[in-house]
């Protein structure tokens, strides 16, 4: 059954945060990127930030089906946002199936790309063509700290190989965790609702 897009009534557009990886991430960390987001966007949002399973530990095989199931509650013109090792599978569950709607947009922070030229894993691999496997009329922006000590800043240009079409933000002075502010993101998901 097609999603209806959020009525004006309603007018909050949901964000799915996806939280990196490791040890109390959830609650210690990434926590403090989504109060940044949350704070930066406003009322006119709905954040959601699902516990992943198993966070000092993940793997592909577990956290794929969480993250499909987290898709599938999602209204029409959803924005999606992973960080770290969530970035990058979150993108790969995007371009491994369908979305049945469309999203609003795809945001990718702090991302390890993992595969040829970056990260190497036994269960994950992101495609040479991965722009070509995700929903081609949604906007994808790609943000990583210059700072980035955990996902080395180079990885931002295997996603731009990989998705020539994403728009890639280097930002300096920003860590992995993005020195915790999350503005610029906020500034470029509320843009997706001016256009």
């Amino acid at each position: 059954m097609p999603r209806a897009k959020p009525s004006q009534s309603r007018a909050k557009r949901q964000v799915l945060f996806v939280q990196g990886g490791g040890p109390d991430v959830h609650d210690r960390w990434d926590n403090k990127l989504v109060d940044s987001l949350k704070k930066e966007l406003g009322p006119n949002y709905e954040v959601r930030y699902p516990r992943m399973p198993d966070e000092a530990d993940p793997h592909y095989a577990i956290w794929k089906p969480v993250l499909e199931a987290e898709l599938q509650t999602l209204d029409e013109g959803a924005i999606v946002v992973g960080h770290s090792i969530g970035a990058a599978m979150l993108v790969n569950v995007l371009a491994e199936r369908a979305m049945g709607f469309k999203l609003g947009g795809i945001f990718l922070i702090s991302a390890p790309f993992v595969g040829e030229g970056g990260w190497s894993s036994d269960e994950l691999n992101s495609p040479r063509d991965l722009g070509a496997r995700l929903p081609q009329d949604v906007p994808v922006h790609i943000y990583h700290g210059l700072e980035d000590e955990e996902a080395p800043p180079n990885h931002a240009s295997l996603y731009e190989r990989a998705i020539p079409r994403a728009k890639v933000h280097r930002v300096a002075g920003r860590d992995h965790q993005f020195n915790n502010d999350l503005k610029g993101v906020a500034e470029q998901i509320k843009s997706v609702d001016r256009h």
